[in-house]
């Protein structure tokens, strides 16, 4: 193989691990309804996927377990991390996934405000302008003459909207604790997060009743793909950990948006769910918030965008934090 070749597949692996990453993404509600139809409710398959993934995590990178030490920001994150999750999940399971995920994508509009006010970062205008086009697409996908005002329409809708949220306010806090604590390797703050969302959704579990098991369900089936999931959210986010350590911010959040494409795709093919016009319209705006949120913010010429990848990369985030991993479902 010829060197230019060589190198122009060495270039593109780190592009293929995030769009790797956006695809399990896009595709991970589908085996979270096969749990629940096993009878497992969301909050329960969010606690044992989160806790299966975190276990993963700690047994492979137990080495990185000497970086952490303690700081407020840490239960702040797996708050946050735990609340993304949790709504997400039980979203995904009972709800349209692709309203779902839609408004999940709001996070530049909430980003842009938790930035101004926890970085300190100033709220530029080009800022305001991509979070109220965010705002009005979500209000053009939520609008119809029959339900008035633009608003969730569905418990699982209003999920969708505070994982969005706190995902965003997640983004934020591991922006800051980049900061405060540079020594702490990205893999913990992963661990955290899935420790977060474990905690949390075993919590909430307590007060969601678990849907009845089709007769003939067997625990081993269940225990398989719980790790199974567990696995593969754990190795998918150290994989775009390791693509989001060698490419331009501003370009990796384009290419997350890949999930959304995986998402109406999967969302046609397993659930039937088509969205109509004003989804579409609505989500074009959202898409085109996330798409421009990353050229706004991106990085200035000749300014290192991506810290190597054993520098605690996950903290180096684009203005708005839109290249974060997502250790979360």
């Amino acid at each position: 193989m010829n060197l230019p070749l060589r190198n122009t597949l060495y270039n593109a692996w780190p592009t293929l691990a995030i769009m790797m990453g956006a695809s399990v993404w896009g595709m991970v509600w589908y085996p979270l309804r096969m749990l629940n139809a096993l009878g497992v409710s969301g909050t329960a398959a969010s606690a044992l996927t989160s806790g299966a993934g975190c276990l993963f995590v700690l047994l492979v990178r137990r080495s990185a377990i000497k970086t952490v030490r303690w700081h407020w920001l840490l239960p702040a994150l797996a708050l946050f991390a735990g609340i993304t999750n949790l709504g997400f999940v039980w979203g995904a399971i009972h709800g349209q996934v692709m309203r779902v995920l839609l408004l999940f994508y709001l996070t530049p509009a909430w980003t842009a405000l938790f930035a101004h006010f926890i970085l300190r970062e100033r709220l530029t205008w080009a800022g305001a302008g991509l979070a109220a086009l965010s705002l009005a697409g979500a209000m053009m996908m939520l609008w119809s003459p029959q339900l008035g005002i633009p608003v969730p329409g569905s418990l699982a809708e209003w999920a969708g909207l505070v994982a969005g949220m706190s995902f965003a306010m997640s983004n934020v806090l591991i922006v800051r604790t980049s900061r405060e604590l540079p020594g702490m390797r990205a893999e913990m703050r992963t661990a955290v997060i899935f420790g977060g969302a474990a905690i949390f959704g075993a919590l909430a579990s307590l007060f969601e009743a678990m849907p009845a098991p089709p007769p003939g369900a067997h625990a081993g089936e269940l225990t398989l793909l719980v790790l199974g999931i567990g696995f593969v959210l754990a190795t998918n986010n150290m994989l775009v950990q390791f693509g989001l350590a060698r490419v331009p911010a501003n370009r990796a959040s384009i290419i997350m948006l890949f999930e959304l494409v995986v998402t109406a795709l999967t969302a046609w093919l397993f659930a039937g769910e088509v969205p109509g016009p004003r989804e579409w319209a609505g989500g074009a705006c959202i898409v085109l918030a996330s798409a421009l949120s990353s050229w706004v913010h991106r990085s200035k010429p000749g300014a290192q965008t991506n810290a190597p990848a054993d520098a605690g990369d996950e903290g180096k985030a684009d203005g708005d934090g839109k290249n974060q991993p997502r250790a979360m479902v």
